[in-house]
């Protein structure tokens, strides 16, 4: 299996893997289709619900003595009359429910290869919440050797090798690290039934995160009975591509109607609150208990799986509007044990594993939705590098009451004044202390928070606020006072300062590349090409090379060629680069986009959407790329792009 990366937020990314049924577009559904029990036929869930790929259970069709015989000899996709894409469980969670099968693991694998499944599934050893250490590495042995086993005999079949180790997260770290080592296709993560039953969500969270930290990046990872929309969204978030659902059926025979914030029984309903196709026949609750008992079941069969898709596109919608933990926070306010999995989440090692994968900026505001959302990852790199790059200036530094943004347009008046104080200029944002520099960079501008913040909100900004100040030994902390500036006259906003703009680019440059490489893109003399309606610069001018332009969406500098060059000779490999192979290098010169399987090395610093040089392996700049992986995804990554080319040295000679 192939798998490539779209687009990405948070941890989580929309990819597209190949099978010899079709394409399979992530993060996806796999509804479960009971062999000898469809309440709705496979057919029907890609015209109803835009279905691209369904699970069943291999271990049913081999006991089952007519369907074994007809999987054998007309195929899987005859008997379940579905041409798409199938994977098959291997009778794993019927050995956890009744205790044992009837079946070998070498068997039930000979069997998946022999009914045509596009990914078949080890039988590994279902390590239930409950086994001690000692219980769960042992039964974790059993499921490494099976797996072995499976991945030497899979032949032309994909193989799913599913991550155990109970709730210890050591032991899913060691089952994640060998199943990796295994060259399979697909990683479910395994024995968390329980735990979503038993709404422990913060267990889940550290088990998702423990495997994800030690599976490669092409690896798409499947968490196995995630059947509820509830917790998709979260679990989209660390990193899961793939779902599958019974749930949607057993609930419906229960009279239960499943819903983004949770689950309601039939009975307890006096209106349907929902719009879906399904709901829509019948428009209040009292109807639908009156329908008769096949009916009704598939019509709450029908309504689980439609919420279900639903759930899976406003995640696909959010990756692509770089808003996911907008979505996960919106659902953790809804359900009390998803708020545990956000402090879980809100750890420094987890935030730490997700910063690593997080776009520099998002086609859409930074929201605040609660307590959670300055544990964001995004945050915590926006103060680290703060903390890192900015470079006060002066021996006093004014702290300024927050105003409307962008803040520069509102202290228009006093830029100039503010300019020959030599002073450090800081706004007291939600955000913490900002530089008014940064005024308009992602996610200052481009933020929206409440007038008054929640508690946990507020000790987080104060704890960067501490530190930031801390930088500033032996300057004066001070508050703004506009009465010293009363003898200004109102000035218009979009005045052109060239003074005030130098300081701001050279800010943006060391939040972004460092002060080396900021120095070098910065020499003097600097000149501007602005925007003629506001006056804002537009493209930076050093010694009259282009060398970098202003973002109007994110408030972000992008390389010029010149830049490049710049930063090339001021820095020392591999920072800021990404290193292709001979090869590609000509591709690239000529303006082609970086594909991910020519990468030879990666700053591992770069993030998706920033710039990096792109070199070859004798360090030869040949052009510059927006980088649309991770830099710990590039070469792990077995198809697709890298990095857009931006600019490129046959273009700029």
């Amino acid at each position: 299996m192939t798998f490539e990366i779209k687009d990405r937020a948070a941890g989580g990314r929309i990819g597209v893997f190949d099978t010899p049924h079709g394409k399979v577009t992530t993060p996806t559904l796999l509804p479960v289709v009971n062999p000898n029990l469809r309440l709705i036929a496979p057919k029907d869930m890609r015209r109803l619900f835009g279905t691209e790929m369904i699970i069943t259970n291999s271990y049913i069709l081999r006991q089952s003595e007519g369907l074994r015989e007809r999987a054998l000899s007309e195929g899987v996709h005859k008997v379940v009359d579905w041409d798409g894409p199938i994977m098959t469980d291997s009778g794993t969670f019927q050995s956890y429910m009744y205790g044992k099968v009837a079946v070998l693991p070498d068997e039930i694998i000979d069997f998946q290869k022999r009914i045509g499944v596009d990914v078949g599934t080890i039988l590994d050893v279902f390590t239930t919440p409950d086994k001690t250490k000692d219980e769960a590495s042992a039964e974790l042995d059993e499921t490494l050797v099976r797996a072995a086993a499976a991945a030497k005999a899979k032949d032309g079949m994909m193989l799913a090798a599913t991550v155990q180790g109970g709730v210890h997260v050591d032991l899913r770290e060691r089952a994640a690290k060998g199943i990796a080592a295994l060259g399979v296709d697909l990683a479910p993560i395994g024995g968390v039934v329980p735990l979503m039953e038993q709404g422990k969500y913060a267990t889940l969270a550290r088990i998702i995160l423990a495997a994800k930290r030690n599976l490669p990046s092409g690896l798409p990872v499947h968490l196995f009975g995630a059947g509820h929309p509830l917790v998709f969204p979260l679990a989209a978030a660390l990193g899961c591509d793939l779902f599958d659902s019974a749930s949607y059926a057993k609930y419906a025979k229960d009279d239960r109607l499943m819903f983004p914030w949770g689950t309601r029984s039939l009975t307890d309903l006096t209106e349907l609150p929902c719009a879906c196709p399904a709901c829509d026949r019948w428009r209040t609750a009292a109807a639908l208990r009156k329908a008769p008992p096949a009916e009704r079941e598939r019509t709450l069969a029908e309504h689980n799986l439609h919420v279900s898709f639903a759930e899976i596109r406003r995640i696909r919608q959010a990756i692509r509007d770089g808003t996911l933990w907008e979505l996960v926070e919106e659902r953790a306010v809804q359900n009390p044990a998803l708020l545990d999995a956000l402090r879980a989440v809100s750890e420094p090692s987890a935030v730490d594993q997700l910063e690593r994968l997080e776009p520099v900026s998002a086609n859409r505001a930074f929201t605040y939705k609660g307590p959670h959302t300055l544990h964001r990852p995004l945050v915590t790199r926006f103060h680290r590098r703060l903390l890192e790059a900015y470079r006060p200036q002066g021996k006093v530094c004014y702290v300024l009451p927050e105003r409307s943004k962008p803040y520069g347009e509102a202290y228009g008046a006093y830029l100039d004044a503010f300019l020959a104080q030599d002073a450090t200029f800081v706004v007291d944002s939600p955000l913490g202390p900002v530089p008014l520099e940064l005024d308009l960079t992602f996610p200052v501008a481009q933020s929206v928070f409440p007038e008054i913040l929640d508690e946990e909100a507020r000790r987080v900004r104060q704890r960067f606020a501490d530190a930031f100040f801390d930088k500033f030994q032996g300057c004066e902390i001070l508050p703004f006072d506009a009465r010293e500036y009363t003898d200004l006259a109102p000035e218009p906003t979009d005045a052109c300062r060239d003074g005030w703009d130098a300081r701001r680019l050279r800010a943006i440059a060391d939040h972004q590349w460092g002060h080396d490489a900021s120095d070098a893109l910065l020499a003097k003399p600097l000149t501007y090409v602005r925007s003629p309606s506001n006056c804002r610069v537009r493209n930076v001018m050093s010694r009259g090379e282009h060398v970098m332009s202003l973002r109007a969406e994110d408030g972000l500098l992008s390389l010029r060629l010149a830049g490049a060059r710049r930063i090339h000779a001021a820095t020392a490999s591999p920072r800021h680069r990404l290193v292709v192979d001979d090869d590609a290098g000509p591709f690239v010169a000529s303006g082609k986009n970086v594909v991910a399987r020519t990468v030879q090395r990666v700053d591992p610093a770069l993030r998706p959407g920033d710039d990096a040089i792109v070199v070859t392996a004798k360090d030869e700049l040949v052009g510059i790329g927006r980088m649309l992986l991770a830099a710990s995804e590039v070469r792990e990554v077995g198809r697709g792009l890298a990095a857009k080319t931006t600019d490129h040295v046959e273009a700029g000679g």
